[in-house]
């Protein structure tokens, strides 16, 4: 086995793990902009709730002054009947007076209604106030735990770099450029165990010789699968080649 496969399975783990970690830390702006989102649906209910009441406040007050317009007029219209002179004409008053008092009735049931309305509203702002609150405490305790799980990943990642770095130093430049092609290619799996005359990287057959070379204990050459190009290492004790192979191929 080539002295270098120890190594750069360390740093093919510890690579592996730094993915993770810088994977797990971006989630972390992403789930504290989510938390705000939700924070800020709760505040938008507050206002349309409020806003809700207002219009409703707003209108109520128009029917107020229309009611008082109303008993106003048939107030004038009552003072107006002591002073005609003709049935014509106090017959018309009766009927403007009872007009009043229809509208005065029709505005006093939307009263009615705009009360029982402003009642409904007045409850949902109380309601949307407490889920907002309840949202303000829940996320900012969320944030929290984001925040410090950041800070908890990031002490990990550094602490891995600083590992990765005095891995790759012992490494030769060339190997480690092979290395770092494949894990490139690869989605940052470089090597692949050699089992049975088998890359399990791709699963393609290794030529007989490749798989001897890769299991020799003096091997000084690395060996790459020529299909993926993963380095090859051992996972087993050597085999001889399968009884088809070319014998003069093997020793070629």
């Amino acid at each position: 086995m080539h002295p270098a496969i120890p190594l750069l399975l360390e740093l093919q783990k510890t690579d592996n793990e730094i993915a993770s970690l810088r994977a797990n830390l971006d989630t972390a702006p992403k789930r504290i902009r989510e938390a705000d989102a939700k924070l800020s649906g709760a505040r938008a209910a507050v206002v349309s709730a409020k806003d809700a009441l207002a219009q409703i406040v707003a209108v109520r007050k128009k029917t107020e002054f229309e009611v008082t317009e109303w008993r106003e007029r048939a107030k004038k219209f009552r003072a107006q009947t002591a002073a005609v002179k003709t049935n014509e004409a106090y017959k018309a008053l009766l009927h403007e007076i009872a007009n009043a008092e229809m509208e005065i009735a029709k505005a006093e049931d939307t009263q009615l209604e705009q009360m029982m309305a402003a009642e409904e509203a007045e409850k949902n702002v109380k309601t949307t106030e407490a889920a907002l609150r309840e949202s303000e405490q829940t996320i900012a305790a969320e944030r929290k735990e984001i925040e410090n799980r950041a800070r908890e990943v990031n002490r990990k990642l550094l602490a891995d770099i600083s590992v990765r770095d005095r891995i790759a130093a012992q490494v030769p430049e060339k190997i480690l450029d092979v290395y770092s092609r494949a894990a490139k290619r690869h989605h940052g799996v470089a090597l692949a165990a050699a089992v049975n005359e088998q890359c399990r990287g791709c699963g393609m057959r290794l030529l007989p010789h490749v798989y001897q070379v890769v299991y020799k204990p003096e091997n000084l050459e690395l060996q790459t699968c020529e299909t993926c190009g993963c380095i090859l290492y051992p996972s087993e004790p050597a085999t001889p080649p399968s009884s088809g192979a070319n014998p003069s191929a093997a020793s070629a």
